[in-house]
């Protein structure tokens, strides 16, 4: 296979040609630590194309894909169960590894971001340092510095480096690295067992950890891109610090780019980059490095050496980039938070931003249908009662055609909504009726408007006084209908905003009539 582009990319390709033919010559899917990798991650079952590289999408998978990137090839290097290595192991990599793992900083010096966590004295940088003894939950988004942090807390001290990803380890796997912490402890070897993606582990798997984190036979970095109070059981959380790590800036970005053009680890200057070009790469990272370094080392692979990487090679050979959006995680809550507070505040573009972002990941287009059929009577109400009617026919409309023609639906309902006028009216009148129930203010029916078609209901007194609107001008009659309690509260409270306004002044009329001394 010809390829263009730096002598890194050509060691890459044929690196990994390599070991694969071998293995399949062989016949032996052990013939390396790292072929043996490779399979582990799914790489023995890809052919490279022209012009790229594939590798397996895990994180991404449900996304829109960059064609030919290898956009989560691991949140880290470490993603062999039971892999064990020394500390300068853990930051050592194959030549022929992805861009994103050989360009992964080996010191503090060379992280970029998390400036917050690493101030002098921090409990990361104490625990990165060599004198810090707790065990850390590292939270936040790809790309953020979870698995690097993670390897140079380890390189700090010399420490052994255990590491497991939650995708393929099991109890069985976790069991074995404890035991083997322990008979490290009796040579005076500290043990820092990493786990990747630590969410994915159930119940019992973090259980087992329990006691090794407790009494320190372990130091337990886990990695997370999950909210851990949601996916951590709590025993687990209350051993360990909880440090969340913030998607890096535009600058960050565009110093880990720019370092790995320049690096003799990365494209050693062998191509030049427009400054246009490098804008792109950070606007496609969107806070995450290891995208930004992915989408260099494919868009890189089409110039010739010596050459300059444009946009318009970007643009050529990465399609789009893929949405950072999990449907069971954080940010699955986050975007529909984000888009139902943008149509509340009548954002009309930021709310088409969100749903846009939903769509292109993936979301069900059911969820967002049911989402704006509560908005509509929750934040718009009586200031526009066609409101639900809209939201109601999307959501008939998802139902009954389906994606991708659902879409302008969704947009059309979320237009018309972001756009009405907003009362929370509906909600506060509910809610303070409800806080009445639930304050004991539940009198007697009046015994007017109590049943009266049974025999002997009249005898009662149900139903005895009762007078019929519709005989009344304009079919409304002074009679109580409260109990006696709560005869002139006022819960419904128009806006006056949007239909609400024409209801102020005809509610103010009906309420006269109907509280007119009664008689």
């Amino acid at each position: 296979m010809a390829v263009r582009g730096a002598g890194s990319f050509a060691v890459l390709i044929c690196c990994r040609k390599s070991l694969l033919g071998a293995r399949a010559e062989l016949g032996n899917p052990e013939l390396s630590k790292y072929a043996a990798g490779e399979r582990e991650l799914g790489f023995a079952s890809l052919q490279p194309v022209a012009g790229s590289v594939s590798y397996p999408s895990r994180q991404y998978a449900h996304l829109s894909q960059l064609r030919g990137m290898p956009e989560a090839v691991s949140d880290g290097l470490f993603d062999l169960p039971g892999e064990s290595q020394t500390a300068n192991d853990a930051l050592s990599v194959p030549a022929g590894a992805p861009l994103a793992v050989r360009m992964r900083p080996a010191s503090l010096d060379e992280v970029v971001g998390q400036d917050h966590l690493l101030a002098p004295g921090s409990p990361l940088r104490r625990l990165v340092e060599g004198s810090g003894v707790a065990s850390a939950i590292l939270y936040g988004p790809p790309g953020s510095g979870k698995t690097t942090l993670a390897a140079l807390v380890s390189h700090a001290t010399g420490r052994r480096f255990e590491a497991l990803s939650a995708l393929s380890a099991g109890v069985k796997d976790v069991r074995a690295v404890i035991d083997s912490a322990r008979k490290g402890l009796l040579s005076g070897e500290q043990t820092v067992l990493f786990i990747d993606e630590v969410h994915r582990f159930s119940k019992t798997q973090q259980d087992a950890l329990l006691s090794a984190v407790e009494n320190r036979v372990v130091l337990l970095v886990a990695a997370t891109t999950e909210n851990p109070s949601f996916s951590v059981v709590a025993p687990l959380l209350s051993r360990s610090l909880i440090l969340q790590l913030r998607p890096l800036t535009a600058d960050d970005i565009r110093t880990v780019v720019q370092r790995a053009i320049d690096d003799p680890r990365g494209l050693g200057g062998q191509i030049g980059v427009q400054p246009e070009a490098v804008d792109l790469l950070v606007q496609l990272a969107a806070g995450d490095a290891r995208r930004a370094l992915t989408a260099l080392e494919v868009a890189a692979e089409t110039v010739e050496a010596g050459g300059e990487l444009t946009v318009a090679a970007v643009e050529q050979s990465l399609d789009k980039a893929a949405v950072r959006y999990d449907r069971d995680g954080d940010q699955h809550y986050d975007v529909i938070s984000a888009f139902i507070k943008s149509v509340r505040g009548s954002d009309v573009d930021a709310a088409l931003h969100y749903l846009a972002r939903m769509l292109v990941a993936g979301e069900d287009p059911r969820f967002i249908a049911r989402r704006l059929m509560i908005l509509a009577s929750e934040d718009i109400g009586m200031a526009d009662p066609t409101a639900l009617q809209i939201a109601v026919a999307a959501a008939q409309t998802v139902a009954l055609i389906g994606m991708p023609e659902a879409q302008l639906t969704l947009a059309q309902a979320t237009i018309h909504l972001a756009t009405a006028p907003k009362s929370n009216a509906v909600t506060t009148a509910l809610g303070a009726a409800m806080n009445d129930i639930k304050a004991g203010m539940a009198g007697l029916v009046p015994a007017h408007l109590r049943d009266g078609h049974y025999s002997g209901a009249a005898a009662l007194g149900n139903a005895q006084g009762y007078k019929y609107a519709h005989d009344h001008p304009d079919g409304v009659v002074a009679q109580q209908y409260p109990p006696d309690e709560l005869a002139d509260v006022d819960y419904y409270r128009p806006t006056g905003r949007g239909v609400e306004r024409e209801i102020t002044g005809r509610l103010e009329r009906l309420r006269a009539i109907i509280r007119r001394k009664r008689g």
